[in-house]
């Protein structure tokens, strides 16, 4: 391991320099980090990458999942959460079933259960991949909100899918019955320890004499003792982690102080850089590993099975997506939904076509046993679950990946006018707030206003009279005022997350500035 220690440090390199090249030349970077690894992997001497499933689903699964819920719009989420759910957990069921049938039909040797497990392993899109690419193109806030809602679902649904086939394979038989209660309790189970644990942390937090460091080193355990406290009762750690994540993102200005969340956005981000970077390199390295395994069938038969069930999860997510718009336009007529227009033939194709597949696929076909069990028969078409796993993932990620961009803009999605355009949105904010700054500091502090030139410049400046010249040096009393006027505008721009007219992003880039204009205050002495 000592000895391989450059290789590793050169690969971290080697992800810096890939992912500049890919913003470089407008391709999403997981694209790119496959393609390398494939060529790393096929260099004379490299160590041959083993990838143990509980490092993906242990070190990697539970702060990437934790960083996406931080990072969604819960507005947005609960806007859209019928499509959300329905794409999180029935049409990756279907997709199952699907691949469950065809893997019968047409592959040799595949029992249902088998065709079922291989449906749960290759069945969820990866989340990253498709963030990565959408940064791109231009599309509707409400199709990557469906989208990121979506992955930080799905991976749940067909974990769970798979622990079932799992045992229908070791078994032989599957009890409907046992499988309902088991099913809602993961479903039950991860939520409410998720919710639980999320609680304690928040409270942690704002209770105990933590300072920047410790407050970001807590936001990194958390996800962790979320998701094996949830494994450790047989519910979903997944679902664990991202609903603890949701409840601490939307109240992270309740028990996080300003330099806490600065603090903790630029570590997260440079984490989840380095995470996402290595996850989609491993896809590429382990090629070796998986192809050394496959036996008992043709290279060219396996890859063609690959490519086949490839095609089935395609259309089976297209005819997903139209099927979603048509039982929408049906519901509305009975059911509130979040929009009663029609979205049109166009963007169920683009919400079809962003299925990349990804590392958790990788990671489950992988923690597939080489056995039935100790000392019994070697676990059946294990090997050609893995081959035909890695090929789902390399062919969805280069065709999708790569057509996708084009793909957006050639069908030219229409525009939904769900928001404000930003430049609107943000005059609107900017003129709003400025007046509600105003009344505030003329109604609670008119009497420090006569004798402060600084608050004098900034209310002047918030009616468009003047332009602000901040002091060098502030009176304690000032300072506190220019602070409770800070806290007064983040307290208004939580409250417009609720408005219906503007994209939660205009606001999180307002509360950036407030933070970033606190923390500076601060500094002064």
């Amino acid at each position: 391991m000592i000895e391989d220690f450059p290789f590793y440090l050169s690969l971290i390199v080697a992800i810096v320099l890939l992912i500049m090249l890919a913003n470089k030349i407008k391709v999403a970077y997981p694209v790119l980090l496959v393609i390398a690894g494939l060529g790393i992997s096929f260099i004379p001497g490299i160590p041959m990458i083993h990838i143990d499933p509980e490092l993906i689903f242990i070190i990697f699964l539970p702060p990437l999942l934790y960083e996406a819920a931080w990072a969604i719009s819960w507005k947005e989420l609960w806007k859209w959460r019928r499509i959300i759910s329905s794409f999180a957990f029935v049409v990756v069921f279907l997709t199952a079933i699907s691949v469950a049938f065809f893997a019968n039909y047409f592959i040799p040797g595949f029992s249902l259960a088998l065709g079922f497990l291989l449906g749960g392993i290759v069945s969820p899109p990866d989340a990253v991949s498709a963030s990565a690419i959408l940064k791109f193109v231009n599309v509707p806030k409400r199709m990557s909100s469906i989208l990121e809602g979506e992955s930080l679902l799905n991976d749940a649904s067909s974990l769970i899918i798979f622990r079932f086939a799992m045992i229908a394979v070791a078994t032989g038989q599957f009890i409907w019955s046992d499988a309902a209660l088991s099913f809602s309790w993961m479903l039950v189970g991860g939520i409410g320890i998720g919710l639980l644990i999320g609680f304690i942390f928040m409270k942690g937090h704002k209770y105990l004499p933590t300072d920047a460091n410790m407050d970001t080193i807590l936001t990194i355990v958390a996800p962790y003792v979320m998701y094996i406290a949830a494994e450790e009762v047989h519910s979903s750690g997944v679902l664990a982690v991202v609903s603890g994540g949701l409840l601490l993102s939307n109240n992270r200005h309740r028990f996080l102080s300003t330099s806490s969340r600065l603090r903790g956005l630029n570590v997260w981000e440079s984490l989840a850089f380095v995470l996402n970077g290595l996850v989609f390199l491993i896809i590429g390295l382990a090629l070796p590993e998986i192809t050394s395994g496959l036996e008992g069938v043709g290279l060219s038969d396996a890859i063609i099975y690959g490519l086949m069930v490839t095609g089935v999860l395609v259309v089976v997510r297209i005819l997903s997506a139209y099927g979603a718009v048509l039982i929408t336009l049906v519901a509305r007529n009975y059911i509130p939904v979040a929009d009663t227009r029609s979205p049109g033939l166009k963007a169920p194709i683009v919400l079809g076509w962003t299925g990349m597949r990804g590392v958790v696929s990788l990671a489950a076909a992988l923690s597939i046993p080489t056995h039935l069990y100790a000392g019994g028969p070697a676990f059946p078409q294990r090997n050609l679950i893995l081959f035909i796993t890695f090929i789902v993932i390399l062919t969805t990620l280069l065709v999708q990946g790569l057509t996708l961009p084009y793909l957006i803009k050639k069908i030219k999605l229409p525009t939904f006018n769900d928001y404000l355009p930003d430049e609107e949105a943000e005059d609107l904010i900017k003129r709003q707030i400025a007046k509600h700054t105003a009344d505030h500091i003329t109604n609670n502090h008119s009497e420090i206003l006569g004798r402060s030139a600084f608050l004098k410049q900034i209310h002047e400046n918030l009616k468009g009279k003047a332009d602000v010249e901040t002091e060098v040096k502030l009176t304690s009393e000032v300072k506190d005022v220019y602070l409770d006027v800070l806290s007064t505008q983040r307290a208004w721009l939580l409250d417009q997350k609720h408005n219906d007219d503007v994209n939660e992003d205009v606001i999180k880039k307002y509360l950036m500035k407030i933070d970033l204009e606190e923390a500076r205050i601060l500094l002064i002495h």
